[in-house]
């Protein structure tokens, strides 16, 4: 009698165990770096991330911050239901001839990997 007990205590905690690690809303991006390429000066340098929530609650994009100024990241103004896909836009300005690679830092509510880090890179041709 102890035993089965035993048993169903130990099924259980595992189960809890197991329904805990599958909530909470999750982050999935297509890719965390964009290369540029070689691009011409004052071209556009508009490029887009895209993600999708794939928990089971919402997801909050709380913050998103780029490494040097002049990158500008958008992030969406609202949350990111279970299921649903959104992006970040990260616009580089394009006027600084030369290489570069930036980081953007996304902050957000998941359980799992709440700071993810985004990259771009590429070479502005000079005139």
């Amino acid at each position: 009698m102890k035993t089965k007990n035993y048993l169903s205590v130990i099924f259980l905690l595992i189960s809890v165990a197991l329904y805990a690690q599958e909530s909470g809303p999750k982050i999935s991006f297509e890719t965390t770096l964009i290369d540029y390429g070689t691009v011409e000066r004052n071209s556009d340098g508009k490029r887009t991330f895209s993600f999708e929530n794939l928990g089971n609650q919402e997801l909050i994009i709380k913050n998103v911050q780029s490494s040097c100024g002049c990158t500008i990241p958008k992030k969406p103004d609202g949350p990111i239901a279970p299921g649903e896909k959104s992006e970040i836009i990260v616009r580089y300005d394009t006027n600084r001839p030369g290489p570069f690679r930036k980081t953007i830092t996304v902050t957000t509510n998941a359980e799992e990997n709440p700071i993810v880090a985004l990259k771009i890179k590429g070479t502005v041709q000079p005139q």
